[in-house]
């Protein structure tokens, strides 16, 4: 029996669109067929057609029409996103849509009943998800072993100025909205189910020669799920710190090297104390030893680790199209993800620019 081929469309052929979502599409011959792009530029549309040996538009619009299509991939600027997907949408195409897949919760919604009326899948590009690195956190986690999550400390950072397009507001460049979709998604799954409340501050510092955020700092909170934070930082000279940062009722998890440590004890093992009626003894602070054990987790050696996640993200929706599983990355999940951003720039109007 002949194996199903989706045969997709790319909206853009920049960074991601060529270099993310071509680059595995074009290797996955037995599950797509690119056999559309659209870009603004001549030189972007004349090396698709040498490379994947389709039709390339010069407008995006122009290219839902293109007979056959069973995917559009939305990779077009982050402005754009909401308005292309909801075009895709309506025409009748299935959707992955580029993070951010919007920044307003309305916008979502939009998004998601259009799906829903068109009874097509709308798939948010969350690649990060697949991490194995990540996976194997929640694994850890769902265990039990480090009891109930207090805290989670998600950095990304490093020094790097930008002066490309991803720099402006008006295109809804900036940190949170570029680097910020990855490390919020993760964290929004490890808050838990319930849309969190949120803290930021982000700030437009001199490394960025446009206006918008280079430096964003956001918290998660809430009754019932832990504490979550998130740093996107292109000022740390020195770097971060852990990646990942996990702190439980009996133990901690941190990512170091690209392993994943984790050190807890055995409740029923540890020593049992009483609360001292009286003032501390011998002057001294609280002390006992803890039966304390440590385990690592190494990812298997790839080449190219995020190649990897796109892998596992188009494997999933190959599934979901063929009618053989269902997406591990929800609308109704990055739509919680999208109130965070949303709250983000809200709670901080930066001061604007001309390009």
């Amino acid at each position: 029996m002949a194996r199903t081929i989706i045969n997709v469309a790319i909206a853009g052929q920049g960074r991601s669109g060529y270099d993310i979502h071509a680059r595995w599409l074009r290797e996955a011959t037995d599950q797509y067929r690119i056999v559309a792009v659209a870009d603004l530029m001549g030189v972007r549309r004349k090396e698709a057609v040498a490379a994947f040996g389709c039709k390339a538009y010069p407008d995006a619009e122009a290219m839902l029409a293109h007979a056959g299509v069973d995917l559009v991939v939305n990779a077009l600027p982050n402005y754009l996103h909401p308005p292309f997907t909801l075009a895709a949408l309506r025409a009748g195409r299935h959707v992955v849509c580029e993070k951010p897949s919007a920044t307003k919760v309305a916008d979502m919604d939009r998004m998601i009943a259009a799906a829903k009326k068109a009874r097509r899948v709308l798939a948010p590009f969350q690649n990060s998800r697949f991490s194995p690195v990540f996976r194997k956190i929640q694994e850890v986690i769902a265990s039990g072993v480090l009891g109930d999550i207090l805290h989670v400390r998600i950095a990304h950072g490093g020094f790097a100025r930008r002066w490309d397009w991803q720099t402006r507001q008006d295109l809804k460049g900036g940190s949170l909205n570029n680097t910020g979709p990855h490390p919020l998604d993760q964290a929004v799954m490890l808050f838990g189910p319930r849309t969190p409340k949120v803290f930021a501050k982000l700030v437009s510092g001199p490394g960025s020669y446009g206006d918008a955020d280079d430096f964003a700092a956001v918290t998660l909170y809430g009754p019932g799920s832990p504490t979550v934070e998130v740093l996107i930082n292109a000022y740390a000279a020195y770097g971060s710190g852990p990646s990942f940062l996990v702190e439980g009722a009996y133990g901690g998890l941190t990512v170091r090297d690209g392993s994943v440590l984790w050190r807890y004890f055995d409740p029923a093992k540890a020593p049992k104390h009483r609360l001292m009626a009286a003032w501390s003894d011998r002057r001294g602070y609280c002390h006992e030893t803890l039966p304390w054990v440590e385990k690592s987790w190494s990812p298997p050696k790839i080449a190219d680790s995020f190649q990897a996640n796109s892998k596992a993200f188009y494997d999933n929706l190959y599934d979901v199209l063929t009618g053989k599983g269902q997406l591990v990355v929800t609308p109704a999940q990055v739509r919680r993800q999208v109130a965070v951003l949303e709250a983000c720039h809200r709670q901080n109007p930066l001061k604007k620019r001309k390009a």
